[in-house]
C-alpha cells in the first residue's frame, strides 16, 4: 500500500507537471487531528484548475494515479444535479488498497467556496489563485447546544414516531420498521446522545457522521446500550430493540433536560412508551387497538 508520503507526492507531481492545475488542497479526515488514523482513510484532493472541460473529455488522464480496482462518476449519475463546468469528481479505489475522491474545481468556484469546510488546507497554489484560509480544523462540526424548543421537538418527534414502529412490527412490517427506526426515529436518538456528549464535554468535540464517534465519551455500558439498538429480520428482535431505544433515550434525554435546565416531558414519554408495549401485546385478530373501548 502506498504511504502517505508517495501519495502526497504523485499528487503534488501531476500538479506541477500539468499547466492546467494551478492549485491543489485537501479537506476530509486527513485534516482533522482528531480522526483516528488508519488505513482506509480516503485521500479528498481537489484540484483547482483554469477550466474543467478537457480534464473530464480525457477518460485515461486519472490512469495516473494508479491501477483502478473500480471507481465511481458521481457527477454523471442521472438523478442528480452537478455543475460540471465548475466541480467535476472521480471516486477511485486502487488496487493497492487506497482510495482518492478527486475533483477538479474553476478557480472562481474554488474562491467562492473553500472556506465552506474549515477542514481544509492547501497544498500548493502555483499563482496564488486561492484566499488566505483558517487552520484545519473539525469546529464547524462540533455538537451545538440546542435550544428548548429544539430540545422539545427532538423528543416529540422520537415518541411520535414510535407509533409507527408499533404499528408496523404488529403488521409484521420488517422492511417499514428498519427504515422507520434507522431513518427516523434513531436519528433522534443519536440527537440526543450528542447532546449529552456536548453536556459532558462543554460542546467542544464532534460525534462523527452518524454519531460514530459515540463509544469515546459515553460509559461502556451505555455504549453497548446503544449498539443494543440495532436489531436482525425478525419480530421479536425488533421489539427488543425497539424498547430498548426508547429506555435509552428516555434516560438521555432526562440527563440533557436536567443538564440544561430544560423541560422534558414525562408524560408524553410514559404514554408512548406504554403504547408501544399494548401493541406488543395485542392479539393478531384484535378488532381495536383497545377492545374494551369505543
Amino acid at each position: 500500500m502506498r504511504s502517505e508520503e508517495t501519495m502526497y507526492k504523485l499528487f503534488l507531481d501531476i500538479a506541477n507537471g500539468d499547466d492546467r492545475i494551478l492549485a491543489v488542497y485537501l479537506n476530509g479526515s486527513r485534516t482533522n487531528v482528531n480522526a483516528p488514523k488508519d488505513i482506509f482513510q480516503d485521500y479528498d484532493i481537489v484540484f483547482v484548475v483554469m477550466e474543467t472541460r478537457s480534464f473530464i473529455e480525457d477518460k485515461d488522464w486519472i490512469c495516473q494515479f494508479g491501477n483502478i480496482l473500480y471507481m465511481q462518476y458521481p457527477d454523471e449519475h442521472p438523478d442528480y444535479q452537478s455543475d460540471k463546468e465548475n466541480f467535476y469528481g472521480w471516486l477511485m479505489q486502487f488496487d493497492d488498497g487506497n482510495r482518492v475522491d478527486l475533483h477538479v474545481e474553476s478557480v472562481t468556484h474554488a474562491r467562492e467556496h473553500i472556506g465552506d469546510d474549515r477542514l481544509c488546507r492547501i497544498l500548493l497554489d502555483k499563482e496564488n489563485v486561492l484566499p488566505r484560509i483558517l487552520e484545519s480544523t473539525d469546529a464547524d462540526y462540533y455538537v451545538k447546544k440546542p435550544t428548548e424548543a429544539q430540545f422539545r421537538a427532538c423528543a416529540n418527534e422520537f415518541w411520535w414516531c414510535s407509533n409507527n414502529l408499533a404499528k408496523g412490527l404488529w403488521r409484521e412490517e420488517i422492511p417499514y420498521v428498519q427504515d422507520m427506526a434507522n431513518f427516523v426515529v434513531r436519528k433522534q436518538l443519536e440527537k440526543m446522545l450528542a447532546w449529552k456528549v456536548g453536556i459532558k464535554t462543554n460542546f467542544t468535540v464532534s460525534v462523527g457522521k452518524s454519531a460514530k464517534y459515540l463509544y469515546k465519551w459515553l460509559s461502556k455500558e451505555e455504549y453497548q446500550d446503544y449498539l443494543h439498538t440495532y436489531f436482525d429480520g425478525t419480530v421479536e428482535d425488533a421489539w427488543r430493540a425497539v424498547l430498548c431505544m426508547c429506555d435509552l433515550f428516555d434516560s438521555t434525554a432526562r440527563y440533557v433536560a436536567k443538564g440544561l435546565e430544560y423541560v422534558y416531558d414525562f408524560d408524553e414519554a410514559k404514554v408512548a412508551t406504554a403504547f408501544l408495549r399494548h401493541v406488543k401485546n395485542l392479539p393478531k385478530d384484535a378488532e381495536g387497538v383497545y377492545d374494551d373501548k369505543d
